[in-house]
């Protein structure tokens, strides 16, 4: 057995989580005397209950809320390639079997055993968010393990992101392996996306929104679309290859909206696609200026409500946009609005839009729910890994 130190929870602290699953271990719920304190972030460590029994192997941030993150039940276990290369082909696995194109999410952190890792591919490149102190400095044992399990000739990783200041980590994107010549052509509900892995946010795509760009898809034979916070035109490249008449791409960034009009024209879907630059929430009212009206609107806003201190202004923010948004839409048409709060549960998310409606005016029917795509599992002891949601209604009136 390695030798580990250890970390020991509080007489008080509640094991019973943990012993069915939850892997966190929060810093108000251990013993942080000199030598826990001490300890180096991305240590491994034995987490032993207040009778200072065994609980399983964890990595350890003394600077962090989550002063531990659970590797793995057997606390004699040694973190090496060969352990975190069967944790990858585990996770490749499962993908495999739901993709036939090799672009999607292969690691989602905790819920596919690599705490704090995300891992998206995309074709022959990959991209490594390490967002975990423990990530950070093995990152080269994760990027060789995953060139060895997956055979990506270019390995990136993208260390930014509120996560990675939590965890008292520093910015740091470069590529590791191989080489990158621009952005990566990424196939995707018959449409050509443009992933930016260097400089587009979070890894360059939103693969989570994957079975919601397709829903909205079957809403957009024949219609003019709205598609706000588009990113790189995620729901109005896929509404234009399934037939949308027209769409509009509205998003604050110019890089994003040039990689959508690059996407549209390698899905030679370009004479139908607009792009307007601008605070969404103006563009939004500048349209209602306009009488603009369309068939489908989608807002994909990022994460109003990041945690729980944010959850109240960010529900009022996710009001506002259904507000502003529902008298965009045409009489008989569709409203699909988006949360990746994890804050924000479902049934908050779900009233506050439809206040945001109401207060429009606006009379509506809930179609459909929808949330992240199955190579984004959830781990059902932890309410964070199911962070997606999205709701579409029709607006009657």
């Amino acid at each position: 057995m390695p030798d580990y130190p250890t970390i020991r929870l509080k007489p008080k602290a509640e094991a019973r989580a943990i012993r069915h699953g939850f892997p966190w271990v929060f810093a108000d719920e251990v013993v942080t005397d000199r030598r826990t304190r001490a300890l180096t972030p991305g240590t491994f460590a034995v987490l032993e209950d207040a009778e200072r029994r065994a609980l399983g192997l964890v990595t350890v941030n003394p600077g962090s809320k989550i002063i531990g993150r659970m590797m793995d039940r057997n606390a004699a276990t040694a973190i090496d390639q060969d352990w975190i290369s069967a944790r990858l082909r585990r996770a490749l696995e499962h993908r495999t079997r739901l993709h036939d194109t090799p672009y999607y999410r292969l690691i989602h952190a905790e819920a596919d055993g690599l705490p704090g890792v995300v891992i998206d591919r995309f074709g022959e490149a990959a991209v490594i968010q390490p967002n975990a102190a423990w990530a950070e400095t093995h990152i080269a044992l994760l990027a060789d393990a995953l060139q060895s399990v997956t055979g990506v000739t270019c390995i990136v990783k993208n260390g930014s992101g509120r996560a990675r200041s939590l965890e008292g980590l520093g910015e740091d994107t470069s590529v590791l392996q191989g080489s990158l010549d621009g952005p990566v052509p990424v196939l995707m509900n018959g449409a050509t996306y443009m992933a930016d892995l260097l400089g587009g946010q979070k890894t360059g795509l939103f693969f989570d929104q994957r079975p919601n760009h397709a829903f909205a898809a079957r809403l957009a034979h024949g219609a003019r679309v709205l598609d706000v916070f588009s990113h790189v035109g995620g729901f109005s490249l896929a509404a234009l290859a399934a037939g949308a008449t027209h769409a509009l791409a509205v998003d604050s960034s110019a890089p994003a909206l040039e990689l959508a009009t690059r996407g549209a024209q390698a899905s030679d879907v370009a004479a139908r696609l607009e792009t307007r630059q601008g605070d969404a929430f103006a563009v939004m009212e500048a349209l209602h200026q306009e009488n603009a009206q369309f068939d489908l609107v989608i807002c994909d806003p990022p994460a109003f409500a990041p945690n729980k201190q944010a959850l109240d202004a960010g529900l009022r923010a996710y009001e506002r946009v259904a507000k502003l948004a529902a008298p965009l839409v045409a009489p008989g048409g569709y409203l699909g609005l988006c949360s990746c709060s994890h804050a924000a549960d479902l049934g908050a998310f779900r009233n506050a839009s439809a206040r945001g409606i109401g207060r429009a005016g606006r009379k509506a029917q809930m179609i459909h729910t929808g949330f992240a795509g199955p190579d984004h599992p959830q781990l059902p002891q932890l309410a964070e890994s199911g962070y997606l949601k999205a709701v579409f209604f029709r607006l009657n009136a």
